[in-house]
Formats: C-alpha cells, structure tokens, sequence
C-alpha cells in the first residue's frame, strides 16, 4: 500500500469515528476511482443502502468533474424520492476539491441539506 493510500484510510477512520447516519438523516458516502464515482445514502443503524447512484449507470461521455456533478443530482433526485431531504456527507478520505466538491454541490443544488 501505497504512502498516499495509507493516508486516505487514516483520514477515512478519522471522519468515520465522527460521521454516523439515521434513518431521518444518513450518511452521504462517496468512493471515486480513476473513472468512476459512486454515491450512496447509508442508514448506520441498520446497516442498509437506502439509495445509490453512480457514474456506470449513467454512460455518460464527459470530463470526470461534470459526471460527478450529475451522480450528485441523482443522488439528490434518488433523496427526495425516498423523503430523505438531510444527509451528513462522508468524503471517505478524499480532500474536499474536484470530483468530490462538484458532486457534493450537485447535490445541494439538487435539494439535499448538509
């Protein structure tokens, strides 16, 4: 493992030890690759998914910041759908920049609260 990978899983269990998500309000988790972004809505309580979204369902031919853009808005439309207007955001140890800042965005703009 990598310097950089180790440092991601440092800052992961950091924010994990604080980040928890509810039923009313879940936890918005976001893992990028190199080319995919994956978003989910987690209840921590259960355990369960209660939404997904992400940038293979789209077959989107874009650049990488405006895919995540629209996995944000689908995720947010997903959100709405299932009554869920509050989330709290788990960036899985990714700096808040780029990919993970536009789909973060989206989803505000979508009408999600966090």
């Amino acid at each position: 493992m990598t310097r950089k990978e180790t440092r991601r899983l440092r800052i992961k269990a950091s924010v994990r030890g604080k980040v928890s998500g509810t039923k009313q309000r879940p936890r918005l988790t976001v893992f990028r690759s190199n080319k995919q972004i994956y978003a989910q809505l987690i209840d921590d309580a259960t355990g369960t998914t209660l939404a997904s979204a992400s940038s293979l369902k789209l077959e989107l031919v874009a650049p990488k910041k405006e895919v995540a853009a629209k996995v944000g808005e689908e995720i947010a439309r997903r959100a709405i759908a299932a009554g869920i207007e509050q989330v709290v955001f788990d960036r899985n140890g990714y700096l808040y920049h780029g990919r993970i800042k536009e789909l973060a965005d989206a989803a505000r703009k979508g009408g999600l609260k966090f």
